[in-house]
């Protein structure tokens, strides 16, 4: 997946994908908190932006490589249910989250509590654990037009029903 950087970006910032995880991408910034690492690691897993998602993983925890090859999921959008710390001036922090995605024509979801750490000023993902995953629950009158219960934003036939 490629992606316009004038388009909003993928983490559901509300900003342009340039002013926001493009620039951590890019290594232009680092992150300033836990959740804008989370956001940003969300977006590098949707563009498989290995190189990003191994360095801004903790040394202690992070695997060799990142098999993108027989992945099928299709990441849409992201949720933050809850942050404990994670801010500029602490060491320690957690983010709760939900990330949606399409597999199979089918909208599903992944409910993870990640913790992460700061390292040298530079915060990284030390490990999570999964909560729940699933299918979407959906309207089954919904039709093809409707909003993909996926949370995209998107309709349906142009994003999980493709």
């Amino acid at each position: 997946m490629t992606i316009d950087k004038t388009q909003p970006c993928l983490c559901g910032s509300g900003q342009s994908y340039a002013d926001c995880c493009g620039l951590f991408h890019d290594t232009t910034r680092l992150p300033a908190s836990a959740e804008a690492l989370m956001r940003s690691r969300f977006s590098a897993y949707a563009l498989k932006k290995v190189d990003y998602l191994l360095s801004s993983w903790s040394e202690s925890t992070r695997p060799a490589d990142i098999d993108f090859s027989k992945e099928t999921a299709q990441w849409q959008s992201l949720q933050i249910i809850a942050r404990k710390k994670g801010g500029p001036m602490d060491a320690k922090g957690v983010v709760e989250f939900k990330a949606f995605y399409c597999q199979d024509g089918i909208a599903c979801f992944m409910h993870e509590i990640s913790r992460f750490v700061k390292t040298d000023q530079r915060w990284q993902y030390l490990d999570g654990v999964i909560k729940a995953t699933g299918k979407v629950e959906t309207d089954q009158s919904a039709g093809r037009n409707s909003l993909c219960a996926c949370g995209s934003g998107k309709k349906f036939k142009r994003c999980c029903g493709k």
